[in-house]
């Protein structure tokens, strides 16, 4: 059977989800991978009225659409990011705004909060961010002692150890897109979150290859490091355009600026090797959702995710059975 195709909806969080299922449905998906922000799944009325999550599922079943995961990315990131700055306001609650560690707190509670959700709506994965303390140290000037970025490690585990017992709790499984400024952000540091986490069961990985492809790491070679993390995947592409002006770093320029040394790209029209991606997914025997997160600056979302989803379908293609000339021993 081929895997199921779905959207995510975090990029389209400014549309009502009715809006979202017609548009969803008319570009061909088979569901959505819900963003826990806008209307798409609010979490306190996920777990706080009873018919919330039915309504939910029986608004995506009326456009034909399923779903398999959620997605907490925005409140994660505030679990061990600074917060010191307005950014990260716009995640949290006005309430919380200008101050680091009631953003903290908010955000660590609606991680918890997700996994009963997910589990009220029937789904066993959600997916997002954990930020990071010790980002900015990414560049080791002014020199950085290892003992900071081993704090920054500590918190993790003091910070997300209690969260994953809800997890536990609730048989659901918290899958980290692994991406610049998350604690992990590629396989080195990916190890070693989950070797910080005593590698518990209810902590994966939200596979997505665009975030690697730009760093240089090879995104083909990550699915075979983590086969058995893979609670999740992304279907996003991206291509790096460095023209001897810009580095690699993108020199302050945003996402729509041509001058940047990358860029995400609508699926197929980047560098990403998909191909191996989906040999390798079939290697592993990955079954899940294949989630286009769909990002271009210079394109019409609308026009993008429809060729996106006809693109992941043509991409896709089941293990075979047997091996193609075992057919001359008949």
């Amino acid at each position: 059977m081929p895997r199921p195709v779905t959207l995510f909806t975090g990029q389209w969080a400014d549309l009502p989800l009715e809006t979202m299922c017609k548009k969803a449905a008319e570009f061909g998906y088979d569901g959505l991978e819900l963003a826990c922000w806008g209307d798409h799944m609010e979490l306190d009325k996920a777990v706080g009225e009873p018919d919330y999550c039915t309504k939910k599922k029986e608004l995506l079943a009326k456009h034909g659409l399923k779903v398999w995961a959620i997605s907490n990315h925005l409140s994660g990131q505030l679990t061990l990011d600074p917060n010191d700055d307005e950014r990260s306001d716009a995640f949290a609650p006005a309430e919380c705004h200008g101050d680091p560690e009631a953003k903290r707190a908010w955000a660590i509670e609606a991680q918890k909060v997700a996994a009963r959700a997910a589990k009220k709506l029937g789904v066993e994965v959600v997916c997002g961010f954990t930020g990071s303390p010790i980002w900015h140290l990414i560049y080791s000037f002014p020199p950085v002692p290892a003992k900071m970025i081993e704090d920054g490690f500590k918190l993790l585990a003091d910070v997300w150890n209690p969260i994953l017992d809800v997890y536990a709790e609730e048989g659901v499984k918290f899958a980290l897109e692994v991406h610049p400024t998350e604690i992990a952000f590629d396989i080195i540091t990916a190890k070693r979150t989950l070797e910080a986490l005593d590698n518990r069961k209810e902590f994966g990985f939200n596979f997505d290859p665009s975030h690697f492809h730009w760093q240089g790491v090879d995104p083909v070679r990550f699915i075979q490091e983590f086969g058995d993390r893979i609670h999740h995947v992304h279907m996003k592409d991206a291509i790096i355009t460095l023209d001897g002006k810009s580095g690699i770093l993108s020199s302050y320029l945003n996402f729509d600026q041509p001058s940047r040394g990358w860029n995400f790209r609508s699926l197929g029209r980047g560098d990403v090797d998909f191909e191996g991606i989906i040999r390798e997914l079939n290697h592993i025997g990955y079954a899940g959702p294949l989630s286009v997160e769909w990002e271009d600056a210079a394109m019409d979302r609308e026009h993008g995710a429809a060729e996106a989803c006809e693109f992941v379908r043509n991409m896709d293609f089941p293990l075979s059975e047997r091996i193609f000339d075992e057919a001359f021993g008949e």
